[in-house]
């Protein structure tokens, strides 16, 4: 009976896989003919109907992407991916704010009726974060302008807006068909920054502005949707509100919803796919993971996912491997999921394990069409995490949305008690829905870095780079030309810096 069980052991042992992650390998230098990095195009797919000018897309974190990372993110080609843990109506407000940051016309301008006073403009102002209101009447036609230039001296909260906006006579207005080209040919001969679009009725319908001209020649290669603005995603999870959050979500524009669930190849993520198809249709593109397997990719491709993200335990700040014992190396969880995608029309997001550029390189060549990156963001002004300070330097906090941190205060978020979820009690007391709970991420700093927009520069220029030494100029030259070579822990060694001391 012993002998029969050690030999059920034994076999299973006979079949175990060899599992590789980036710094297991690297890829072999090939003839090249790229002469300069602006030689090269890194341009690439979210999904199969979401182009991206660089195949990073920020991690769907609560110290990642907000409003701001999505807004600095898309601007540099990639896409950024608002985290669900927040209100409902909140991050509905961060989708809207980052899809109203730019368009070729800003269809639905912010206005207020005639009636109103100068403190309602100056509050929607504040609230909004613009520098000019239309004013309108009650049948929608256009009756003035308010900018912040004339508020500027402005005392009397209760006057009338009347007083003191540009009134309709005054105003440069086009028509609907203004091309963005044409608008600025008025805007330039006329000096104005605002060129207010009007039907046949005089009825407002649009807005021009010289700071959405200005910034499609400041950001040639930002990642926008058809209307010009920028695209973004948001997450949702898989129970509770996540339908209607998916619902809401679509009606603001959305451009792609994340099922974020750290084991994606299961029912309750195959079963969520299909609601959410069956409910918003086709045409909503959808995101779908974290899985780590051929299988898992397929399951979730037959649900209807337009893109899989693949990853399971690798993020700098996840434990899920050490505390569940499962999991996958990166580099091979990447090639078996691509093996499901390929031919499939279906898209493939390495998440997690990114430190790099060449790992960016390397997570390319085994079979992703983009990268998810957190940590490398985190530290960053656009992020959400808290400055900390460790000495005379400088750290943001970032932390797993499994870690225990994350869920007290998704606790406090859900019941509005956030002092009786911050307070612990003693052993004996402690909140019930902790007690059960077993964190699968942590908490930790990272050095503050500045920008956002350097770190996209840096990784990019890296990546580019790392096409050139493997003889490719587009993403698809190089998953053609890359081939890895396994490396040992001395391999490792000499990659680094070695036998010098560095400044």
């Amino acid at each position: 009976m012993i002998g029969d069980k050690l030999a059920q052991y034994t076999g299973k042992l006979d079949h175990v896989k060899t599992g590789l992650t980036f710094d297991d390998v690297l890829l072999v230098p090939k003839y090249s003919e790229v002469s300069s990095r602006r030689d090269v195009s890194t341009t690439s797919k979210l999904t199969e109907k979401i182009g991206i000018s660089v195949p990073i897309v920020s991690a769907n974190m609560d110290t990642v992407t907000e409003a701001d990372m999505a807004i600095t993110v898309a601007r540099e080609g990639g896409i950024g991916i608002i985290h669900r843990f927040m209100a409902l109506e909140d991050q509905v407000a961060q989708v809207s704010r980052v899809k109203r940051t730019e368009s070729i016309v800003i269809e639905n301008p912010y206005t207020l009726p005639d009636s109103s006073a100068i403190g309602d403009v100056r509050d929607l102002m504040n609230e909004k974060n613009v520098g000019g209101i239309l004013i309108i009447s009650k049948d929608g036609k256009l009756k003035g302008i308010v900018t912040s230039r004339d508020l500027r001296f402005v005392e009397d909260q209760h006057s009338a807006v009347a007083q003191i906006m540009t009134k309709r006579s005054d105003l440069i207005v086009a028509s609907k068909k203004t091309t963005p080209e044409e608008a600025k040919e008025i805007m330039q001969r006329n000096k104005i920054e605002k060129l207010p679009l009007v039907d046949a009725g005089d009825r407002l319908v649009g807005l021009i502005t010289a700071k959405d001209i200005l910034k499609r020649k400041q950001f040639p290669k930002a990642c926008k949707d058809s209307k010009g603005r920028l695209r973004v995603g948001a997450a949702i999870g898989v129970k509770g509100d996540y339908l209607e959050r998916a619902e809401k979500l679509h009606k603001v524009e959305v451009d792609a919803l994340v099922l974020d669930i750290a084991h994606g190849h299961s029912l309750h993520a195959i079963e969520a796919i299909k609601k959410i198809k069956k409910t918003l249709g086709r045409e909503i593109q959808l995101i779908a993971g974290n899985v780590a397997t051929r299988q898992g990719a397929i399951d979730l491709i037959k649900a209807g996912a337009d893109s899989i993200k693949v990853g399971v335990g690798s993020g700098s700040i996840c434990i899920t491997r050490i505390v569940t014992g499962s999991g996958v190396p990166q580099v091979t969880a990447i090639s078996e999921c691509s093996l499901a995608t390929r031919d499939s029309g279906v898209t493939l997001i390495a998440d997690g394990g990114i430190r790099n550029s060449g790992d960016i390189t390397k997570a390319l060549v085994a079979g992703a069409d983009s990268v998810m990156i957190g940590s490398l963001l985190a530290g960053t002004d656009e992020s959400p995490g808290e400055i900390v300070y460790r000495g005379n330097f400088r750290y943001k906090v970032t932390r797993g949305m499994a870690s225990m941190s994350a869920r007290k205060q998704q606790l406090a978020k859900e019941r509005g008690t956030r002092h009786e979820i911050n307070h612990m009690r003693s052993s004996d007391e402690q909140e019930p829905d902790l007690i059960d709970y077993v964190p699968e991420g942590v908490e930790a700093i990272v050095p503050y870095k500045g920008g956002a927009v350097n770190v996209i520069r840096q990784l990019v220029g890296g990546l580019k780079s790392g096409m050139s030494y493997c003889g490719a100029k587009t993403l698809t030259e190089l998953r053609t030309n890359g081939e890895f070579m396994r490396i040992t822990d001395v391999g490792l060694k000499e990659s680094l810096p070695h036998d010098v001391e560095e400044l």
